[in-house]
C-alpha cells in the first residue's frame, strides 16, 4: 500500500497542476493544515530534477504567505480559530506562561520552527496573539523557510537518482521516521508550551 501511495505521488508530482497543490498544500500548512509540504516537495524533485530551485521557491513564498495567515489568526481571530486549533494540539493551559518567554524568544522560535519538524502553525498563531513585530516575524519566516525547503531541494537535485534509489529501498523505515518527527514536534508543542 505505502510503495502504492509512494508511485502514485511520483506520478502526480508531474501532473500540470502539481505546483499549484503544492503552494496550496505550503500555504494552508503554515496556519492549521497539520501534513508538511515535504510530502509533495520531495517527489516533485525526484520526479524532475531541473525544477529544484522553483519547487523550493513556490514552497517558500506559499509557506510564509500561510505563516501571515496564521499570523493574523493568533492577532485578529484568536478567540474564534487560534483558540481551537491551540486546544486541538493540546497547547491551551500552558499558553499564557509560554507568552512571556515568546516575547523575549519569538525570533527564534519562529526560526526554529520554521526549519524543523516543530508544527511552524503554532508559532504563526503565537507570533499574532502576542503581537510579534510582524517585520521580525516575516524577516525569520522568509530566511527559516527558505532554508528549509532550499536545503531539501539541494540535497535531493545534487544526489538525484542515487537519493531515490535510498529512498525507494527504504520507504517504509523513512516513513516511519518522517512521522516519528512529526509527532515528536507535536509533542515538543505539548511540553513546551
Amino acid at each position: 500500500m505505502l510503495r502504492a501511495l509512494y508511485d502514485r505521488t511520483i506520478r502526480a508530482s508531474a501532473h500540470p497542476h502539481a505546483e499549484r497543490w503544492l503552494a496550496a498544500v505550503s500555504f494552508v500548512e503554515s496556519s492549521v493544515f497539520p501534513i508538511p509540504p515535504d510530502v509533495m516537495l520531495i517527489p516533485m524533485v525526484l520526479a524532475d530534477r531541473a525544477r529544484a530551485w522553483r519547487i523550493a521557491l513556490i514552497c517558500t513564498v506559499a509557506s510564509v504567505l500561510g505563516g501571515v495567515l496564521g499570523y493574523a489568526i493568533g492577532s485578529v481571530f484568536f478567540d474564534l480559530i487560534g483558540q481551537p486549533i491551540l486546544d486541538f494540539y493540546g497547547a491551551d493551559e500552558k499558553f499564557l506562561a509560554f507568552q512571556l518567554k515568546f516575547s523575549e524568544w519569538g525570533a527564534w522560535a519562529v526560526f526554529f520552527a520554521g526549519i524543523t519538524p516543530f508544527p511552524y502553525k503554532v508559532i504563526t498563531i503565537a507570533s499574532g496573539f502576542v503581537h510579534l513585530d510582524l517585520l521580525v516575524f516575516m524577516v525569520s519566516s522568509v530566511l527559516a523557510r527558505g532554508l528549509r525547503f532550499f536545503l531539501v531541494a539541494g540535497l535531493l537535485w545534487y544526489f538525484g537518482e542515487p537519493i531515490r534509489a535510498f529512498i525507494e529501498a527504504h520507504l517504509g523505515k523513512l516513513t516511519i521516521v518522517f512521522f516519528v518527527l512529526l509527532l515528536g514536534g507535536f509533542l515538543v508543542v505539548k511540553w513546551l508550551i
